[in-house]
């Protein structure tokens, strides 16, 4: 059955994903998005990414029966705030936010006091490019989403939920927030900072124009993601700092070894390395094929 009104809190690449998404699969009878600026209500109307779109939030959260936060991390818990005293007792929030602790524990007892429930949400989906115009009905299919209940989180909070993200074509997985942010750390947030990372080291302009000219497309590849927004990234990094930290350690510890090998001319180990590399890789790939 379909939620009577669906809103959409920020209308950017996910949050304009997740309204198309919903219109096209019939998953709320009514959707409608909060966005900051005018002129964002001409452009989400027109891409169709509500059948609303609004700068009032009383109006955005009015009736709503299930929340989405789309927002940077960092403006979240203001937002919700705001919103509260306008929810319908029972309305739930979720959020598509990268890190889970620290949201997971500010909002579950903020959204208690108001009679609302939340549950942490992280799909597994995305892209480089910022904005509405970037958004995509398709973006959530054949995805995993992480959903992070409390042990207090009802059993029907959590259904509508994972309800939500398999309407959209997601796979929820449900884990705990802080297994969540130790394994993102890994492959989501260590990633990113590695191709900024690159970015910086090889086009630094002490290399000379030469060097930029030889980057094709392996090196365009690798730095993809570090065309991210850097605000997003900043938060993302501050609010799941330790984990991050111990990725960064063991990458180092990967990089050192591969440095010895080097170091002492080892072409059977190299060899030995990049071949468990490349199966490993294999492995994960030819898996995620056939689920």
């Amino acid at each position: 059955m379909p939620l009577e009104k669906l809103t959409i809190i920020g209308a950017g690449l996910l949050g304009g994903s997740l309204g198309q998404a919903a219109r096209t699969r019939g998953l709320a009878k009514r959707v409608s998005a909060l966005v900051r600026r005018p002129e964002s209500v001409a452009e989400c109307q027109a891409l169709g990414v509500a059948d609303e779109v609004t700068l009032d939030p009383a109006e955005a959260a009015a009736c709503a029966d299930l929340l989405v936060l789309c927002t940077p991390i960092s403006n979240m818990v203001d937002l919700t705030k705001r919103i509260l005293p306008h929810l319908k007792p029972g309305a739930v929030i979720t959020d598509v936010g990268s890190t889970k602790q620290q949201l997971v524990a500010e909002l579950t007892p903020l959204c208690a006091e108001g009679a609302a429930h939340f549950v942490g949400s992280h799909p597994m989906a995305g892209s480089d490019q910022t904005g509405p115009g970037a958004a995509r009905a398709d973006l959530f299919e054949d995805t995993v989403c992480v959903v992070t209940p409390t042990a207090d989180t009802h059993a029907d909070t959590l259904t509508k939920v994972n309800d939500f993200w398999s309407g959209l074509g997601s796979q929820p997985v449900v884990m705990p927030a802080d297994t969540h942010d130790r394994l993102v750390a890994r492959c989501s947030h260590l990633p990113h900072l590695l191709a900024s990372a690159l970015a910086r080291r090889v086009l630094d302009n002490a290399h000379g124009q030469e060097q930029a000219q030889l980057c094709a497309t392996g090196f365009r590849d690798m730095t993809r993601l570090a065309a991210g927004s850097p605000a997003m990234w900043r938060d993302i990094v501050g609010s799941n700092r330790d984990d991050i930290l111990t990725a960064i350690d063991e990458f180092a510890d990967e990089l050192g070894e591969l440095r010895g090998f080097v170091a002492n001319d080892s072409p059977e180990l190299i060899e030995a390395w990049l071949q468990q590399a490349k199966a490993a890789r294999d492995n994960w790939n030819n898996s995620a094929a056939t689920d």
